[in-house]
């Protein structure tokens, strides 16, 4: 039988919560019944009841439906394990603080893998007072072009978008050690410890 959603995934969920079914069949003004039919895949709830039913278990609707649950593994929120993700149809840049699962323009966004900023991706940083200063010799135009700038530390991110025509430059107040990272919009992303 072809289902929208798993019994397996309605019980590990609700045992993770730490409800019984009583409990669970309450928060969704159900028969406890109708959980346990769900449970051992004798019934599915009725689609009105999915959107709640994530809410009551905790998890993303995507997550209900594909069975397959996120752990946060970044639990002391470290800025340093942030993650960048590029809409390749408009261009939107999506930061986050750790892996996730983002989409735009209808589109699944894989995280961007950055590389060692090499000789065509050099990113110059240099210091002045209380700034970081960036630079790249890097072409701007609309086919070519940087299109942001980040600085993360320990605790902060600065992000500077850039468009074609600026300058592949930018400053960042000092706030520690960490990492200077550049989008390139042919070739990627490229980070530079600072």
């Amino acid at each position: 039988m072809d289902t929208y959603i798993t019994g397996n995934a309605v019980k590990t969920l609700r045992e993770k919560k730490g409800y019984t079914q009583k409990q669970l069949a309450d928060i969704l003004s159900v028969s406890d019944k109708a959980i346990s039919k769900w449970e051992t895949e004798r019934g599915l709830p009725d689609i009105s009841l999915i959107e709640p039913l994530a809410s009551a278990l905790g998890v993303s609707l995507t997550e209900l439906l594909s069975g397959e649950f996120a752990e946060n593994r970044n639990r002391s929120s470290n800025m340093l394990r942030s993650c960048f993700y590029i809409c390749p149809i408009c261009g939107n840049v999506i930061c986050s603080s750790g892996r996730g699962a983002f989409s735009c323009c209808g589109v699944s966004l894989p995280v961007l893998e950055a590389e060692p900023a090499g000789q065509d991706h050099r990113i110059g940083i240099e210091k002045i007072e209380t700034e970081n200063y960036i630079t790249m010799d890097h072409p701007m135009n609309r086919d070519h072009y940087i299109s942001f700038l980040a600085y993360l530390t320990a605790d902060r991110m600065h992000i500077l978008k850039l468009y074609p025509e600026q300058n592949a430059e930018g400053r960042f107040f000092i706030s520690g050690h960490g990492m200077i990272y550049a989008y390139c919009n042919r070739h990627g992303l490229f980070m530079q410890k600072v």
